[in-house]
């Protein structure tokens, strides 16, 4: 599998482009920002994006879906309760935020759901908490935290939709639970590290402890 990790945009969000072994079909989670960037790398390792993985429909993470998606043709999928939210964020907060409308959704996801290309397999884990539809993606000795878990930190639970007993119950119990060798990529560069494992959180992060 091929797997870049980059911070894009002003929010220090981070868009990960992976690819299967067999064939380079990829695809990008939360394309935030900076999309000629990641269609630079893309195109230098030969991998053809298929797919848009939105870990939830907050404008940080979201706003680069359409240029994303009429560069590439990809399809949006995020989960089916934050759906919705995709196509409902104001206008003047996306242009606070320096983006553009995201296009609706072409697929939805719910728990246990596997998004596949070739070799590559993720598998939905549903995270409520940050958002009513955040997810996190786990891959082969590798989850993909969005909002939910940060690098020595978590989501903020404040915003509309945010709950931080769902939140608890979601890292408790999709998250701690996974092998501790199992490398963490969160959704913002929040942390002392852009990576780190669940071993580590479960005994450092002082928000989970």
């Amino acid at each position: 599998m091929f797997l870049k990790q980059l911070e894009v945009g002003r929010m220090a969000v981070f868009a990960y482009l992976l690819s299967s072994d067999a064939g380079k079909e990829g695809l990008v989670i939360d394309p935030a920002d900076d999309i000629d960037e990641i269609l630079a790398i893309a195109d230098r390792q030969k991998i053809t994006i298929r797919y848009i993985l939105n870990t939830h429909a907050h404008v940080d993470h979201i706003m680069g879906n359409e240029e994303m998606k009429k560069k590439t043709g990809a399809k949006i999928i995020i989960h089916e309760e934050d759906e919705p939210l995709l196509t409902r964020i104001p206008r003047s907060m996306i242009s606070m935020f320096g983006g553009h409308p995201s296009p609706p959704a072409d697929l939805t996801v719910k728990e246990g759901d596997l998004i596949r290309l070739g070799d590559l397999t993720l598998k939905v884990l549903h995270t409520p908490g940050h958002s009513p539809g955040g997810i996190c993606l786990q891959g082969d000795q590798a989850v993909f935290t969005g909002d939910t878990l940060f690098v020595g930190g978590v989501g903020r639970t404040d915003l509309p939709g945010g709950s931080w007993p769902l939140m608890w119950q979601s890292i408790k119990t999709k998250l701690l639970t996974l092998p501790d060798e199992t490398i963490v990529y969160p959704g913002h560069n929040y942390g002392p590290a852009p990576t780190s494992t669940i071993k580590n959180e479960r005994l450092y992060n002082p928000f989970i402890k």
